[in-house]
């Protein structure tokens, strides 16, 4: 795939792999009740989690991208309408309480390990936002299911890193995440991101 392609993935996915969701949530509450211990089974299900979810997004996208411009026209307009929807979502949003609720901590790392796979991959907001989201950043003029294969890994290995390096600074990262001042930068910077990315998939050539 083309590399400013790839680039630009990688650009927008560190910025929103910053900003906290359920997932990073649950990381930080569970690593600071159980401590470095908790860290590898909750890494471990992170990157189980959201490889789970994008199989079951390209299980189909891919075939459908595929099959002809037409679909793949179709697939980008929706796409990039349900990004601007959830960017001016994020930038009209108001802070949340600065008190964090903690989910019940399991005792094992296996129940550690389920419970957040169980965030990540089950989540049925992200499997439809890797739908909206990959093809953005795919070229209709290269083999789809090739690029789409690589976004998902490359989307992996940063969630992966992304949770890791939360974990391992979760105090840190609770005491930021309950900032008012850093949710408002958060859903400025993600809602500017997935506003920007919507329309330019909307103004963005179409394929013949």
């Amino acid at each position: 795939m083309p590399i400013e392609l790839w680039l630009a993935f990688v650009a927008a996915s560190a910025v929103l792999l910053v900003i906290p969701g359920p997932t990073i949530l649950t990381v930080i509450s569970y690593s600071m009740a159980h401590g470095r211990r908790a860290n590898v089974p909750l890494v471990a299900a992170v990157a189980l989690g959201d490889s789970t979810a994008l199989v079951l997004s390209l299980l189909g996208l891919g075939a459908l991208l595929s099959a002809s411009a037409f679909w793949f026209t179709i697939i980008k307009w929706a796409g990039g309408l349900y990004l601007v929807y959830l960017g001016i979502k994020m930038l009209r949003a108001g802070v949340t309480s600065a008190e964090m609720t903690a989910p019940a901590a399991p005792q094992s790392r296996w129940r550690l390990f389920a419970n957040t796979w169980l965030v990540t991959a089950l989540n049925p907001k992200g499997i439809i936002f890797f739908v909206a989201f990959l093809p953005q950043f795919i070229s209709p003029t290269r083999p789809v299911g090739q690029q789409m294969w690589v976004l998902a890994i490359t989307f992996v290995a940063m969630a992966t890193l992304n949770a890791t390096l939360y974990a391992v600074f979760a105090a840190t990262a609770r005491r930021l995440l309950a900032s008012p001042r850093a949710q408002r930068r958060f859903n400025l910077a993600g809602g500017s991101l997935l506003t920007g990315a919507g329309i330019w998939a909307l103004l963005a050539k179409r394929p013949a």
